[in-house]
């Protein structure tokens, strides 16, 4: 099950399409969805959390707090809006591409992937690209 909150106005458009999107990538793991809840929130918000659950000072795009089990992905993704906003101008991609990347890079993170060594950076950025690849709205 996923279930989607927001704790900003920003609405995903077409959420089951996004929904369907993550539940087939992570199929295609080998891993089933437990429970996965995305919480869409702003800068501040997410700060906050940084600041409490993991001592960072300092505003990022994505946390998630991983409770999965073998291949059964449970757990929270926060994302902060803000930063996709400012990531897609920056990176020069439209905000869908830059909110689809992060959604799947804190659920492939979920599914075992790493990104703190060169190596493990580089196979998270091609899985990235390989899903962001079959998401239908990115590329109709």
């Amino acid at each position: 099950m996923i279930e989607l909150f927001y704790e900003t106005e920003f609405e995903i458009k077409d959420a089951q399409i996004w929904i369907d999107w993550i539940v087939e990538s992570m199929k295609n793991e080998g891993k089933t969805i437990e429970e996965l809840n995305y919480i869409f929130c702003d800068d501040e918000y997410l700060l906050q959390i940084n600041r409490q659950y993991l001592d960072h000072d300092y505003y990022t795009d994505v946390i998630g707090f991983d409770n999965s089990e073998d291949d059964q992905l449970m757990g929270d993704i926060f994302i902060s809006v803000e930063r996709i906003k400012d990531n897609s101008t920056q990176n020069n991609v439209s905000f869908e591409n830059e909110l689809a990347r992060v959604i799947i890079h804190g659920t492939l993170h979920f599914a075992g992937y790493l990104d703190k060594e060169p190596e493990e950076k580089e196979l998270m950025t091609s899985k990235e690209d390989y899903y962001l690849g079959t998401f239908s709205l990115l590329n109709s």
